[in-house]
């Protein structure tokens, strides 16, 4: 073949190979575009783009005057976006240097010229969403939003954001247990109202469209597929959280003071059943108590004598004893069958009359009142027992609660020993809140409540839903019964085992309980050592109740576990901030034996400086536990307790106690504008401490001199 001939012969081939190839390129594009077109725009849209959920934001847990016990407040996550197409680069020329600055200021992590070499070179790699920080708050956020470059915003500025949303309690431990908490791990685990009341607070979540960035991070776009979340309702809880505040403090000196290794306080409202304090603290590792468990809920034990109560209701109901009958208690002690019940007096009561009995918390008198008069017939005493609703739940708006347990004869456990041990308070099992729920309907004069923890469901301003006080029964036993038992728990305090509770302000009723602790292995004693539990309850004042109040120490260890000596302190205290704040100030001017019991006078809530200067110029001795600027001041005895006055970005500050003078920076310097009558310190503030507020709204405050 002529070489022409083979040219061209190769150059057909070529052009033929070039032709084909050229048609399979065509084909494929054509089956790619138009037959497998929704394939790889899937798989396009899995890589690059993706659905995620849009976590709705959790409602507000709030105390009964609004102020917020816990919420979710929002952090942010910041990026850069270097090569964004509207910053110019005279921008980025003269703003680079103040904006390393503001980093280094706000941010930290480098210093100026090190954060300059690292936008520096972001911006040289081309990254459209640069990381600055995680978790940044807003008052951060705002900051950011001035320095420079990013005060331009995000098109001309790069200053790019995602917001997140983060738990906070801004009360720190006050009720944390009972404002309980919702894990999301492998183990979901479903706490206090937080778990309780899931489905209002959780809202609805949303849908949003991200799109995934060089790096692996990921970043919201706007897209018409996105769903806005729907944020959760609020719930108003019962909780009093000055009250709260006074029982947890109270709590932890005496549980520290005694080497406790847990215990709880709860304060109802005797009328309604609303609890307005419940704290339950337990030693940890560290030697420090921590609210771990709601054993004031969830704890079901023997509880002691705090039970003769309920079997002096039983006897005096069915009137086979009055209290004015005599009982012989001999030398304080008696035998059923291998078991010895003895009292704490040493040598005995001796004969002493029903009223003594219980004032004076015999274990004998009370035995001998259930045994002898129903040792022949030991259901009629359950059955009373049962039909005052003590082996029934409570059925609480809180989960966990622990179940009453109390023997009914015939059943395995019974035996001849049974009926004396449970008259008081052994071989049978209830909560604290049950026990104080009992009290409480002998305070209500019989009326049972039921106990409320949650008044009502908002949606922003709106009430959704309303939990009304709930009766369990009208009458727990006669009027007659209840006058009798009043009597009884009144000369407890004013003649039996709870006189250091005396005083001459107000008059409070109550019972004491002393019982030793059962182990599963162990039983009531290991080797030498016996563990015990002291508890008081009651109510005041005893003439027209407004409050009940339990308080339970859990094995204290420094030899004193009487119940008056351990619990009664921390009812007595929390009594004492109720008479001194509430119903009694208004109603009763002090007298000059008042003036002497307050010993450190009030001196106010504001700023440290000023006030430290006034109290040093008086002589007033001072105990500082604060950090901030801004604090607020307890009487403690002689001695004025100093501690730190929250203030949480976005709520409204306790102004109450303070000059106009403080009052008046601190809501300014919150975006608010401030209306006030009056002079003298402030008395009334509207809104409340820790409610939400926006800034540009209006305060109104109440001075007093």
């Amino acid at each position: 073949m002529k070489p022409k001939d083979q040219i061209l012969a190769r150059t057909g081939i070529i052009y033929g190979i070039v032709v084909v190839m050229a048609l399979a390129v065509f084909i494929r594009i054509i089956i790619l575009q138009f037959v497998q077109s929704e394939k790889w725009a899937a798989m396009a849209d899995k890589i690059v783009f993706r659905r995620e959920v849009a976590k709705a934001s959790r409602g507000d847990i709030l105390s009964d005057d609004g102020r917020i016990l816990a919420s979710s407040i929002p952090y942010y996550t910041v990026y850069m976006d270097t090569r964004s197409s509207g910053m110019a680069d005279t921008t980025w020329a003269k703003g680079i240097s103040g904006l390393s600055r503001g980093l280094s200021r706000y941010v930290g992590v480098h210093s100026p010229e090190g954060w300059k070499n690292e936008l520096t070179r972001a911006r040289k790699r081309g990254d459209r969403y640069f990381m600055i920080k995680r978790h940044v708050s807003y008052e951060t956020l705002k900051h950011l939003k001035e320095l420079p470059i990013f005060r331009h915003g995000k098109f001309r500025g790069g200053f790019v954001y995602q917001p997140e949303n983060m738990r906070i309690m801004p009360n720190g431990l006050l009720a944390k247990r009972t404002i309980g908490y919702i894990t999301e791990d492998s183990t979901v685990n479903i706490v206090g109202l937080e778990g309780s009341f899931n489905n209002y607070l959780a809202g609805k979540d949303g849908l949003k469209v991200q799109q995934r960035l060089t790096g692996g991070a990921w970043i919201d776009v706007d897209n018409l597929e996105n769903i806005r979340a729907r944020h959760g309702h609020d719930i108003v809880t019962t909780i009093d959280l000055d009250l709260q505040d006074v029982a947890e403090n109270a709590l932890y000196r005496q549980l520290s003071k005694h080497g406790a290794h847990h215990g709880c306080v709860v304060v109802m409202e005797v009328k309604t059943g609303d609890i307005k304090a419940i704290a339950n603290l337990e030693k940890g590792s560290d030697g420090a108590y921590h609210e771990t468990y709601n054993y004031a809920i969830g704890a079901s034990t023997e509880p002691g004598s705090t039970f003769k109560l309920m079997s002096m209701i039983v006897a005096l109901e069915d009137g086979v004893v009055d209290l004015d009958d005599l009982i012989e208690t001999d030398d304080g002690t008696v035998r059923y069958y291998d078991k010895v019940i003895r009292d704490h007096e040493e040598k005995g009561l001796g004969t002493i009359t029903v009223k003594e009995v219980f004032e004076h918390s015999s274990n004998v008198g009370t035995a001998k009142i259930i045994y002898d008069n129903y040792k022949d017939n030991p259901k009629k005493y359950v059955d009373r027992l049962y039909s005052m609703q003590l082996n029934k739940p409570l059925g609480l708006q809180i989960k966990g609660e622990g179940k009453p347990v109390i023997r009914y004869p015939g059943d395995k456990l019974w035996s001849g020993i049974s009926l004396p041990m449970m008259s008081h308070g052994y071989e049978i099992q209830m909560t604290p809140l049950q026990i104080l729920t009992f009290y409480n309907a002998v305070a209500n004069g019989g009326k049972m409540m039921k106990p409320r923890f949650v008044s009502e469901v908002r949606d922003g301003s709106w009430t959704i839903k309303t939990y009304d006080p709930e009766v369990i029964t009208n009458a727990i036993c006669s009027r007659s019964t209840i006058k009798k038992a009043r009597a009884m728990l009144e000369g407890v305090v004013d003649s039996g085992t709870a006189m250091n509770l005396r005083n001459t302000n107000y008059r409070i009723a109550g019972k004491t309980g002393t019982a030793q602790i059962a182990n599963a292995k162990y039983g009531y004693r290991s080797g030498a050592r016996i563990s015990y539990q002291a508890s008081f309850v009651g109510y005041f004042p005893a003439e027209d109740p407004l409050y009940s109040c339990i308080v339970v120490v859990s094995d204290p260890s420094n030899f004193v576990y009487y119940g008056n000596v351990v619990a009664g302190p921390v009812f007595r205290e929390i009594a004492d901030k109720v008479y001194a704040s509430s119903f009694y100030r208004d109603l009763i001017a002090l007298t000059p034996a008042n003036d002497k019991a307050m010993k450190a006078p009030e001196a106010g809530n504001g700023y440290y400086e000023d006030i430290n200067n006034a109290l040093r110029t008086l002589n007033i001795r001072a105990k500082r536990n604060a950090d901030s600027e801004w604090v607020r001041t307890r009487e403690s005895g002689d001695t004025l307790r100093v501690v730190d006055l929250a203030l949480t970005e976005g709520l409204m500050p306790n102004v109450v106690g303070m000059g106009l003078r403080d009052a008046m920076y601190l809501l300014e310097n919150s975006g608010l504008r401030v209306r006030y009558t009056g002079r003298g310190r402030v008395i009334r503030q509207s809104p409340q401490a820790g409610v939400r507020i926006t800034r540009g709204g209006t305060a109104v405050i109440d001075l007093k001199l």
